[in-house]
């Protein structure tokens, strides 16, 4: 058993002398005291020390913001004693933060927050040492999840048998979006017809786009719309019909890969996204299509992103060395026009190389 850390109230915390670095202090503390989730006297306890040392008004919002949402995700994942945080759901929290559509170096950033307050609680013996032994490090081509293979996927989707949890997978599966665009999803956004769903502003880039779905996501889309609750504009909806939590999804495909025996494989909801970009681009779709439908901003994240598999390089080159060697006209597809442009405004084509 870790020594508890001693913990004054936050009245006595409560610092009354007028200044810009106290006035933030003291928000910080009134937002956890309203709050008051699971472990919160401690966030205060190391917001304190942080202020004793004269650390900047920055860092002290910052901690307190970040500390804020890792208590949320702590609380939603079940966990309520600091002593009972392992090293998986550390890991667990990256995936959160990046399912929320946050930059890499955002997630980074928050990732060492956590851990400077874990070092915290390690000095004051409240939690072990062992918690922060070997620090799990962003980077990321590690970040990125790798695409899920066929059989495995057939696995995962043969054990689903909710209706509601087969929509979700197969929706994210065949569309490409992130999860926290899908758990804002509303009826309204869905166009039946078309098969496609408006995006009116992405979580990530802040722009609008359109996704589409194809047959085996329809049947399980209308298969759905006829079962759930009408009380609710989201598509996917928890308690009083409000948003379904990332929590609460992550738990579905936790408890699906469990189910399939895939546990051991590090799969998650994002690595169905990642698996929809794989097989678009080894299907022949254009990259600069694969851009458009996934909502990056710049094609050089799609091509990080997407991995070419070995045939389909085998089989494009031989395709482009059969019309090369007929010495047929091919000079107006030698570089998509649209593409040009991108790579020409982001100096990665020049006319003279």
């Amino acid at each position: 058993m870790m020594r508890k850390l001693f913990l004054p109230s936050a009245g006595a915390l409560y610092l009354n002398r007028p200044s810009k670095r106290r006035h933030v202090f003291n928000q910080a503390v009134d937002k956890f005291e309203r709050y008051a989730l699971p472990g919160y006297k401690y966030v205060i306890a190391h917001l304190y020390d942080k202020y004793r040392r004269n650390l900047t008004i920055s860092t002290i919002a910052q901690t307190g913001y970040t500390l804020h949402g890792f208590l949320i995700f702590l609380q939603e994942t079940g966990i309520s004693d600091f002593e009972t945080i392992s090293r998986k759901d550390i890991a667990n929290y990256i995936d959160h933060e990046q399912e929320r559509g946050l930059a890499i170096n955002s997630v980074s950033s928050h990732l060492q927050t956590v851990y400077a307050f874990l070092y915290y609680l390690v000095d004051n013996e409240v939690v072990s040492p062992d918690l922060i032994d070997k620090k799990i490090r962003v980077k990321l081509p590690e970040v990125l999840p790798r695409a899920i293979p066929t059989e495995d996927l057939k696995g995962i989707l043969a054990v689903v048998t909710s209706v509601r949890d087969r929509a979700l997978i197969l929706i994210l599966l065949h569309t490409g979006m992130r999860i926290g665009e899908l758990l804002q999803l509303k009826i309204t956004d869905i166009i039946l017809p078309e098969r496609k769903i408006l995006l009116f502003i992405g979580e990530k880039n802040l722009h609008g786009r359109v996704v589409y779905y194809n047959r085996e996501a329809e049947e399980a889309l209308n298969k759905w719309l006829a079962a759930r609750d009408k009380n609710s504009d989201y598509l996917f909806y928890g308690y009083s019909w409000r948003e379904l939590s990332y929590a609460a999804a992550w738990k579905i495909m936790k408890k699906i890969i469990q189910k399939a025996g895939l546990e051991q494989k590090g799969y998650s909801l994002h690595s169905l996204r990642h698996t929809f970009a794989t097989n678009m681009i080894n299907a022949g779709l254009r990259l600069e299509v694969l851009q458009k439908l996934l909502g990056h901003l710049n094609i050089e994240m799609t091509l990080r992103y997407a991995k070419i598999a070995d045939g389909t390089k085998e089989e494009a080159y031989f395709k482009a060395m059969a019309v090369i060697e007929k010495g047929e006209n091919h000079e107006y597809d030698r570089v998509n026009p649209e593409l040009q442009a991108v790579f020409e405004e982001k100096e990665l084509f020049r006319a003279d190389d």
